[in-house]
C-alpha cells in the first residue's frame, strides 16, 4: 500500500493540480476543503492511516496555523507541508512555530512538491522518534515523575524547593533525560503554575532569526516583517519562559538576553520603547557551560545570572532501577496513543532493556519502546521485537535507519571495523561489492550524527568538526533537511 496524502485546499483548481501531480507521483490521495474537515479526518478512527499533509496556509473558517495548532498536540510526527500563494519572514516562522515541515510558494512545480514531499517522509522516517509524553490533563505535578532511584530523588527534591522561589534555575544533564519534563514540573508547582509555560530550543532557531523570535519585532523592522510580533519573553509574560539548550545561542543575543533578565525589559527589534516583562527563566543546556566560557563562546556575566540554582539531571545509566518502571509507563501511553490493547514486555527482553546503558537517555528509551510497540505481532514484548538493542552486544547506541537508507549497506561480512572503536559502524562498499563514493560516505556520516545528536545542528557540527553553515548546506544537499 502506498503512502497516503491529505490534501487540505479550498481552492478547486488547486486541489485538482495538487492531487494531479501527487497521484502521478504515486501517493493515495485524500482531500479536504476546510480545516474542520481535515481535523475530523484525521481524528476519524478507524480509517486509513494518513502519512503526510499538505496544508493551505489561507482558507475560511480555520487557517492553516490554526489547524496545526490543534492537530501537533496528537499527531505530533505527522509531516505538514504549509501551502500559501504569498510568503514572508513572518508567515514562513509562523508555520514553522506552529510546526510545519516544509513551505511551499503556489504555484509550485511538480518536481518541488515532490522533493518536499519525499524529503519531509524521509526525515520523519530518520529520526523516528515521537516527542515526549506529557499528561494529557491537569498540570504536571512532580508526582508524575516516573522513578524512585536516589539520584531521581535527589534531583526531584532540589526541584521542588526551586518551585517555591522565583530564582532562575539552570537544568543540566545529557540529551534526553527528561529536562524539560522537570521545567514543566517546577512552574506547574510554582504560584505562576496558571501562567503561560513557553518553551524555546535556541538551538533550533536560525541565527537570522533568534532575536526577533525572542524579543519580538514591529512591523516595518525589517525585509518581510509587514506586521508586528510578539516575541517568546512577551508570550510567557506573568509564567515561566524555558530556554533550552541555552548554551547555543549567539554571544550577541546572550547581551540581550543577559540585560532582559537583568532589567525585566526587552527591546523589540525596530522598536523606539523597552517593554516591562514579568518571567520566571528557567535554562537547560547539555553543554558544559563553563567550558563554553573557556572557549569564549558563553558569556561568564549570562551564566552566573542564570546559574542562581542548579539541577543535575542523571543520565538514564546511572538509575538503571528506573527502568522497569519507566518502560511500563511507557508501554502504557504508547498503546493509548496508538488505541492499541495493553503491551506488556517479556521478562528476558525487560533484563536486556534494563541492562542496556542507553548513551540516548530517556528518549532513546522511550523511542525503542514505540518502534517496538508499533512493529510487534503481539501483546508481549519479546527479544524479537528489539532487533537493534540485542544486536548492539558491546552495549553501545547503534543509529537506526529507514529501510530506503538500509538499502544503500553493504551485507555484514562488508563491515569494515575501526580499530579500537565500537558503536556505530561504516559500510564502505556497495551491495555488488564496489566502494561507495564520498558523498554517500558523507551523507551516512551525517545521517547518522543527526540521529545521535537529536538533530542540533550546533553540536553536530562541532563533532564532526564543520561549519554550521556547511553543514546545513550539506543537510539540503542530501535530502536530510526540513
Amino acid at each position: 500500500m502506498g503512502k497516503r496524502v491529505l490534501i487540505v485546499e479550498d481552492e478547486l483548481t488547486q486541489l485538482a493540480l495538487l492531487e494531479g501531480v501527487i497521484t502521478r507521483a504515486g501517493y493515495d490521495v485524500e482531500k479536504a476543503m476546510s480545516g474542520s474537515e481535515a481535523i475530523k479526518r484525521l481524528n476519524t478512527s478507524p480509517a486509513p492511516h494518513i502519512d503526510i499533509m499538505l496544508l493551505d496556509l489561507v482558507m475560511p473558517g480555520k487557517s492553516g496555523i490554526e489547524v496545526l495548532g490543534e492537530i501537533r498536540p496528537k499527531f505530533p510526527n505527522l509531516p505538514v507541508i504549509m501551502l500559501t500563494a504569498h510568503s514572508s519572514i513572518n508567515t514562513v516562522v509562523d508555520a514553522m512555530r506552529a510546526g510545519a515541515n516544509d513551505f511551499i510558494v503556489k504555484p509550485a512545480s511538480a518536481e518541488r512538491i515532490r522533493s518536499a514531499m519525499e524529503a519531509s517522509l524521509k526525515t520523519t522516517a530518520l529520526v523516528g522518534e515521537i516527542g515526549p509524553m506529557q499528561e494529557s490533563i491537569g498540570p504536571l505535578s512532580f508526582d508524575n515523575l516516573v522513578g524512585d532511584s536516589p539520584a531521581m530523588q535527589r534531583a526531584t527534591k532540589l526541584a521542588q524547593k526551586a518551585a517555591k522561589a522565583s530564582i532562575p534555575v539552570l537544568i543540566e544533564g545529557e540529551s534526553g533525560v527528561g529536562k524539560e519534563v522537570f521545567a514543566r514540573a517546577i512552574h506547574d508547582a510554582s504560584d505562576r503554575s496558571g501562567k503561560p509555560f513557553v518553551a524555546v530550543n535556541c538551538g533550533a532557531i536560525p541565527e537570522n532569526l533568534v532575536e526577533s523570535i525572542l524579543f519580538g519585532h514591529e512591523k516595518g523592522a525589517f525585509t518581510g516583517a509587514t506586521e508586528k510580533r510578539l516575541g517568546k519573553f512577551q508570550e510567557a509574560n506573568g509564567g515561566t519562559l524555558f530556554l533550552d539548550e541555552v548554551g547555543e545561542l549567539p554571544l550577541d543575543i546572550q547581551v540581550k538576553l543577559l540585560r532582559a533578565l537583568q532589567e525585566k525589559e526587552i527591546d523589540p527589534v525596530g522598536g523606539k520603547q523597552s517593554i516591562k516583562v514579568d518571567i520566571r527563566v528557567v535554562s537547560a543546556t547539555n553543554r558544559n557551560l563553563v567550558e563554553r566560557i573557556s572557549e569564549g563562546a558563553f558569556r561568564e556575566d549570562l551564566f552566573y545570572r542564570l546559574n542562581v540554582y542548579p539541577i543535575l539531571l542523571p543520565p538514564l545509566r546511572e538509575r538503571k532501577s528506573d527502568i522497569p518502571a519507566l518502560t511500563d509507563h511507557f508501554l502504557e501511553k504508547i498503546s493509548s496513543m496508538e488505541g492499541l490493547d495493553q503491551r506488556r514486555i517479556s521478562a528476558t527482553a525487560l533484563a536486556a532493556v534494563s541492562a542496556y546503558d542507553w548513551p540516548g537517555n530517556i528518549r532513546q528509551l522511550q523511542n525503542m519502546l514505540f518502534r517496538a510497540v508499533i512493529l510487534s505481532e503481539g501483546d508481549v514484548l519479546t527479544p524479537d521485537d528489539f532487533p537493534s538493542l540485542f544486536a548492539d552486544t558491546q552495549q553501545n547506541y547503534v543509529p537506526e535507519v529507514n529501510i530506503a537508507q538500509a538499502a544503500h549497506y553493504a551485507p555484514a561480512q562488508q563491515i569494515i571495523p575501526q580499530s579500537g572503536q565500537t558503536g556505530a559502524t561504516l559500510f564502505l562498499h556497495t551491495e555488488d561489492g564496489h566502494m561507495k563514493s564520498l558523498e554517500e560516505l558523507e551523507a551516512a556520516i551525517i545521517a547518522a550524527a543527526l540521529e545521535r545528536y537529536d538533530g542540533r545542528m550546533a553540536e553536530i557540527a562541532r563533532r564532526l568538526k564543520i561549519g554550521r553553515s556547511t553543514l546545513y548546506r550539506k543537510v539540503a544537499e542530501y535530502g536530510l533537511d526540513k
